[in-house]
């Protein structure tokens, strides 16, 4: 399945809606758009996991090396994602520990 990423912008949030299957093929072009946002200067980031259907530890990896970049550079990241089967993944590697997992993008950027 192919990877979507879509850029919007909330309340001085930059917001990528991704989807689709975030594996160890596409995981490479997830990683590459968030470090082009830190790039760009864009350290608040929410990315809306609502339309992907599968995520692995690839994928995992690449969320978690993106806060990381995010939180050298004074910014935050945050998650959305109400999907059970991919919440279970997050809730499993105790990954729900490390990331602000929010409902919806307007809490994320309310909450946030």
């Amino acid at each position: 399945m192919e990877l979507g990423l879509e850029l919007t912008e909330r309340d001085g949030w930059a917001v990528l809606a991704v989807s689709g299957e975030v594996d160890v093929a596409t995981a490479p072009r997830l990683r590459e758009r968030l470090v082009g946002l830190v790039g760009e200067g864009r350290t608040r980031i929410v990315v809306d996991l609502e339309k992907v259907d599968f995520i692995d530890s690839t994928g995992l990896g690449v969320l978690v090396g993106a806060l990381k970049r995010v939180r050298t550079n004074e910014g935050d990241l945050a998650l959305v994602c109400t999907g059970p089967r991919i919440l279970k993944v997050f809730e499993i590697t105790g990954l729900t520990k490390v990331f602000a997992i929010h409902r919806s993008v307007d809490e994320a950027t309310v909450s946030a």
